[in-house]
């Protein structure tokens, strides 16, 4: 009967693309039409080997980025699934800042069906999501980064811990800062409520966008110190702007990942 509604429904109200609101074709994956799906500008090869920035050059073979070798991070890898530009950030955007969090599950999903090479999700202990601070929380009404955990969790079978990881203090917003200004503005934001969770287990920590990576150090940092045996990054999009060829940034004598 359930299914005979269903049908009935979608004969009625075709069921529409997240992304544009065209018609879905028959078989649609994660709720996107071909063309918004394949707009999408995946990462792959070649990468940095640590933090997942994406080389300008297809010639280039993985490696450690510059500022991995000079800076190495606290997570032992990074992966992205797809640079935070044209369809990708347009529907982050709508997620995060029109309160459209039905956008939440395809988005979810999308991100643990990804193949991410050197970074091997099986192996997590725990699925951790960035924590918003209870302010933001509630004007936003939901963390998006815990939404994108939960499907990652599922998909994997991992549990997902959202409490252990904690933002009392609040920070201005990142958006608008630059890269040391952005390190500023996350440190000693984060605590660990519960160390006995999170000692000795390898952590995936999970969010929406890595841009310069300053909150997903920080995290790291703070894990590690409570006893986490390593972190590994896993986000929905990376900003890849000013790459250089062999993935550093010429502006500020390279790019902090």
């Amino acid at each position: 009967m359930k299914s005979f509604l269903a049908g009935l429904a979608d004969l009625v109200f075709p069921p529409r693309c997240v992304s544009c609101s065209g018609e879905l074709e028959s078989g649609a994956r994660f709720s996107l039409c071909e063309g918004c799906r394949t707009g999408i500008g995946y990462i792959h090869s070649p990468f940095c080997t640590v933090c997942g920035e994406p080389f300008e050059s297809d010639a280039e073979k993985d490696h450690p980025c510059g500022s991995c070798l000079v800076s190495p991070p606290p997570f032992v890898t990074a992966r992205s699934l797809a640079r935070h530009d044209g369809i990708l950030m347009a529907m982050i955007h709508r997620l995060k800042y029109r309160e459209q969090s039905r956008l939440a599950s395809p988005l979810g999903r999308l991100l643990a069906a990804g193949d991410y090479p050197g970074l091997r999700i099986g192996e997590a202990s725990l699925v951790v999501p960035v924590p918003l601070h209870l302010r933001r929380l509630r004007q936003r009404g939901f963390n998006q980064s815990l939404l994108l955990a939960k499907a990652v969790g599922k998909r994997h079978g991992i549990p997902v811990d959202a409490r252990s990881l904690r933002r009392p203090v609040p920070s201005d917003p990142q958006v608008s800062l630059g890269r040391k200004q952005r390190e500023r503005n996350v440190r000693g934001v984060f605590t660990v409520g519960s160390a006995e969770r999170i000692k000795g287990k390898c952590i995936l920590l999970v969010d929406d966008v890595y841009t310069t990576g300053s909150t997903l150090k920080e995290c790291a940092r703070v894990l590690l110190r409570a006893g986490a045996r390593e972190v590994k990054v896993l986000t929905l999009a990376r900003s890849v702007d000013n790459l250089h060829p062999h993935g550093e940034n010429l502006k500020n004598g390279g790019r902090e990942a």
